[in-house]
């Protein structure tokens, strides 16, 4: 038998080994370097995950700090609107009740507005019937007492007089038509008689019923006359007196005038203005 000779083959086995144990240590260290990498870069992440996660718990807090924050801003701007709107209720409770005062006081001073208004036109009413009736009264200072009249009825009517005033002016000049009608007075004075001659007269007023005149001799005498021109009153002297009523005349001349004791005279009916109405 042949023997094989192993050593060649040995050596062959020992150099595919050591290529072998070559390639491993080589991996082996490429796997350590692999794994270093690979650990460098966990640490690393884990030291971007530790710093992420203090971000994120700053941030948390950060917004619980914020969201305090805004709980309790909001919880003042609630407590603040709240107050705001009871103090607004509370004025637009004053201000509803300040203009329900001022309705009422309008409504008052309207309503006295309007009782002022229908005084005046009341007054003014009064005032214009005075006018009339001076109108027709008399021919004794006429013009005159009829001007004051018409005055007031003006100064009612443009607004120029209060009510007070006007009511205070009617009253007097009222008054001063009552004394009209109740007193006796005579006055001496240029007379023209109807023919148109000019005598001294004296001229007597016994209230608003008897006019009559007697010229200073004592021969020419007439009475006051009214009559009606169609729904006008007039007045003309009538001067054709007979015996008695010339006499009657004389007699309440000089009673008046002093120049016979106080008495009483009576004048006939028919020297009046009313009776000798026509």
């Amino acid at each position: 038998m042949k023997r094989f000779n192993l050593l060649p083959f040995a050596l062959l086995v020992l150099m595919m080994s050591g290529w072998a144990f070559a390639d491993r240590d080589s991996e082996i260290r490429d796997l350590k370097l692999e794994k270093e990498k690979l650990n460098s870069e966990i640490q690393k992440l884990n030291r971007q995950i530790s710093s992420t996660d203090s971000m994120l718990k700053a941030d948390d807090s950060r917004y619980r700090t914020l969201q305090q924050r805004y709980k309790a801003d909001t919880d003042r701007r609630r407590a603040e609107i709240d107050s705001l709107n009871a103090k607004i209720k509370a004025v637009a409770g004053d201000l509803q009740a300040e203009r329900s005062k001022q309705a009422r006081a309008k409504n008052r001073s309207d309503n006295v507005e309007s009782k002022r208004k229908a005084l005046r036109a009341a007054l003014a009413g009064i005032s214009k019937r005075l006018e009339v009736q001076v109108e027709q009264t008399l021919p004794w200072e006429r013009e005159s007492r009829l001007d004051r009249v018409k005055s007031l009825t003006r100064d009612i009517e443009s607004g120029n007089a209060s009510e007070e005033e006007a009511f205070s002016r009617l009253k007097s000049l009222i008054a001063e038509e009552t004394k009209f009608g109740d007193e006796v007075a005579i006055i001496n004075s240029p007379f023209t008689r109807k023919n148109g001659e000019l005598i001294n007269a004296s001229i007597l007023r016994i209230g608003n019923q008897w006019m009559v005149y007697s010229d200073e001799n004592g021969t020419v005498f007439g009475s006051l006359v009214r009559k009606m021109d169609g729904d006008k009153v007039a007045y003309e002297w009538n001067e054709e007196l007979n015996l008695e009523e010339r006499a009657a005349v004389k007699l309440a001349l000089e009673v008046k005038q002093a120049k016979k004791p106080p008495q009483i005279v009576k004048l006939p009916v028919s020297l009046s203005i009313v009776g000798g109405e026509k």
